[in-house]
């Protein structure tokens, strides 16, 4: 690899001879363990800005939800010119489309999909791209309903298994978007042809599907490059300062959403490389610390402004038009020195400078031996924000080390070297319902599940629901799983993830994301029928669609054993049913308690549970307690979650809530760890 001018002034490592962007960050970050007192405001050119943000955000709230949409080009990296707020104004530019909050159009996923974004919004797609999708270029979708069996419909369409990714882009993939900045476009493809000759010439399947896939990598490289020239810009070659890391990096990810829109498309652990060059340019005196946080204002500006053409089902699975452009920040290293860098302050000061938003999803890589001035100010920021999700550090750092990123809201991997089958939800509260009925769904009537025995008497029996249950699990599972296979298998053949996965290294360890939803309304339900005296409720057809409970039982989230060893049981029963199955491309899999957004949909189509939740009510999300069952406080809560095995649930845990200081004994003051924030800063 020739060393390049661009790297003066860093420290040499294997990063100069071979694509290693952690060798890099590890020889040349710096980290700060001050506090927050170095930050600068917004500059006026980012108040105008911002203040053009708002107002297109205005005028796209009055007009429905959509400003305006692309029914004419399909998106791809090159599709669109360059579009801009105010050039003039402008640090870092580009936009998915030739023009702000303007949609774009992306069918290789499905074209009824796009059609029904475009319609529903009061858009039509261009006869001409409908005709080319019908006739001569399969999608995703298409290639998905061709292989699904009537059982897989039918626990689809009766939300068994729910929020499939067949019909939309799949996400969770983060590229090294790290990787366009510190070594220019020109290496990556020079790599990347090295490893497309490293396959040999012994033709399995894998090899020409591998040789293959990395002759779309090195096509994406370049066609990345030409969009880049649109804005003047030559990625070529590596980035020379902070303003062109940050640019150069956003550019890497502009290309991704440019070609897929899936449900997570996160920007990885961006904050200290990026450090790496600041640091460099704040010591020979080119930029000052103001310029620099303008950088990353305009920045985090664009990841707001990211927008997909969705259809209304996918917005209600995923309310308010969520993208999780999740940045992970601070940890700590596996050398014992904190990740924690000037930067990663800077990413948090956005939301004092542009105010808060949900996007991006800025997440905090806690540990309990973070500096004190880090800690400080993300409980200061959290207090203010409300913005801001922490993941645990301490356990995904033994699993991934140090340079892993959390892609969507809670699933880890390491940048570039690992990525994710992504695959919505088993929803184990219905499959509890379906264990009672013997496979018919409660709402509809329709035998779904496998016609076994249904429960037989007057009082529901804990051992017999819970032999029933386990029977309908082991169904769930493969059924579930199948499907998935079926979407992956799909998706990379019809809506294969180019610019992102050239982004990676050649040899990708691939998690298969398994998830369940309902976990609490199983636990509670089980222990009132192991605890209480529950007796169903039986229509004139003989279905169990209500129940009535006599006396009291443990609810989950109050730290009690009885109800949460049955949680965690269920955990690790129905991820030992997932492990027996085969998945597509040898993944590894894992399984998600997470359904951050999606609870409310999940609800209204399953039925009357014999916890005393009915038909309609929302379920918890993720491993949160149900609504108001929660009486022993926020810690107890944690506890309950904290009890749920990471090696059963390793594409992870979400505990989703808002505190006020006196739920943790404190007034005016939050307490975290050992710190004492004081508000009246």
């Amino acid at each position: 690899m020739m060393k390049s001018e661009a790297w003066n002034g860093f420290n040499g490592g294997n990063w100069e001879r071979f694509i290693d962007v952690r060798d890099f960050i590890q020889k040349n970050y710096t980290p700060y363990e001050g506090d927050d007192a170095f930050l600068s405001g917004p500059t006026q050119n980012t108040k105008d800005l911002w203040a053009q943000v708002m107002d297109l955000t205005k005028k796209e709230r009055e007009a429905g939800g959509v400003l305006d949409m692309d029914t004419k080009v399909v998106s791809t990296l090159t599709s669109h010119g360059a579009g801009y707020l105010d050039k003039d104004k402008e640090t870092i530019v580009g936009f998915q489309t030739d023009a702000p909050f303007k949609r774009g159009m992306n069918v290789y996923g499905g074209l009824r999909m796009a059609m029904k974004a475009c319609e529903d919004n009061g858009y039509k797609v261009d006869d001409e791209i409908v005709e080319f999708f019908s006739k001569h270029r399969k999608t995703h979708n298409e290639g998905v309903f061709d292989v699904y069996d009537a059982e897989i419909r039918r626990c689809r369409t009766n939300h068994i298994v729910t929020g499939l990714p067949d019909a939309y882009g799949r996400g969770r993939i983060i590229g090294d978007y790290r990787r366009v900045a510190l070594y220019g476009t020109d290496l990556l493809i020079e790599d990347k042809l090295a490893q497309k000759e490293s396959f040999g010439t012994v033709y399995t399947d894998d090899v020409i599907r591998g040789k293959e896939e990395i002759s779309e990598q090195i096509k994406a490289l370049k066609e990345l490059t030409k969009m880049a020239s649109f804005y003047g810009f030559d990625i070529s070659k590596p980035a020379t300062n902070v303003q062109e890391a940050i640019q150069w990096t956003y550019f890497g990810y502009l290309g991704a959403v440019k070609e897929q829109n899936g449900a997570a498309m996160s920007l990885g652990r961006t904050a200290t490389f990026l450090d790496c060059y600041a640091e460099r340019d704040l010591a020979a005196g080119k930029f000052t610390e103001e310029q620099i946080q303008e950088f990353v204002d305009h920045f985090v500006m664009k990841l707001r402004c990211v927008k997909f053409a969705r259809t209304p089902e996918y917005n209600q699975i995923f309310a308010g038009d969520p993208v999780w452009v999740t940045e992970s920040l601070g940890g700590m290293g596996v050398d014992g020195r904190t990740l924690v860098s000037k930067m990663s302050f800077r990413y948090l000061n956005t939301l004092n400078n542009l105010g808060t938003a949900p996007e991006p999803n800025l997440t905090v890589l806690w540990s309990t031996r973070l500096p004190m001035g880090w800690k400080q100010f993300c409980a200061k920021m959290s207090i203010k924000s409300s913005s801001i999700q922490y993941e645990n550090d301490d356990m995904m750092r033994p699993l991934h080390g140090d340079d892993y990123g959390i892609a969507c809201c809670v699933s880890s991997m390491v940048i570039g070297k690992e990525m994710q089958f992504f695959g919505a939800r088993a929803n184990l509260a219905k499959c509890l319902l379906y264990a009672i009925n013997g496979g018919v769904d409660e709402c509809t009537g329709v035998q779904v599940g496998p016609k076994y025995r249904p429960v037989e008497g007057d009082v529901l029996d804990y051992d017999d629901v819970m032999a029933k249950f386990d029977d309908m699990m082991e169904w769930l599972a493969k059924v579930y799983v199948s499907a998935l296979n079926i979407i992956h298998y799909m998706h990379d053949k019809y809506a294969y993830e180019r610019i992102q996965m050239a982004l990676h290294d050649r040899d990708v360890k691939r998690y298969f994301a398994t998830g369940v939803a309902g976990l609490s309304i199983v636990a509670d339900s089980l222990s009132a029928i192991k605890y209480a005296k529950v007796k169903p409720v039986r229509n004139e057809q003989g279905i169990v669609v209500s129940y009535e409970t006599e006396g009291d039982f443990p609810k989950y989230g109050n730290n009690d054993d009885r109800v949460d060893e049955i949680a965690t049981s269920i955990v690790t029963t129905f991820m030992d049913k997932i492990r027996k199955q085969h998945v597509y491309r040898n993944g590894v899999p894992t399984q998600s308690i997470l359904t951050i957004t999606s609870n409310v949909t999940y609800g209204k189509n399953t039925g009357d549970t014999p916890c005393g939740r009915k038909h309609g009510a929302p379920f918890a999300p993720g491993a949160n307690p149900l609504h108001k069952r929660d009486t022993h406080g926020a810690v107890a809560s944690l506890a309950s979650v904290a009890k749920i095995p990471f090696k059963d649930a390793q594409d992870g845990i979400s505990n989703t809530f808002s505190i006020i200081p006196g739920a943790l004994g404190k007034e005016d003051q939050v307490f975290a760890g050992d710190i004492d924030i004081d508000l009246s800063k």
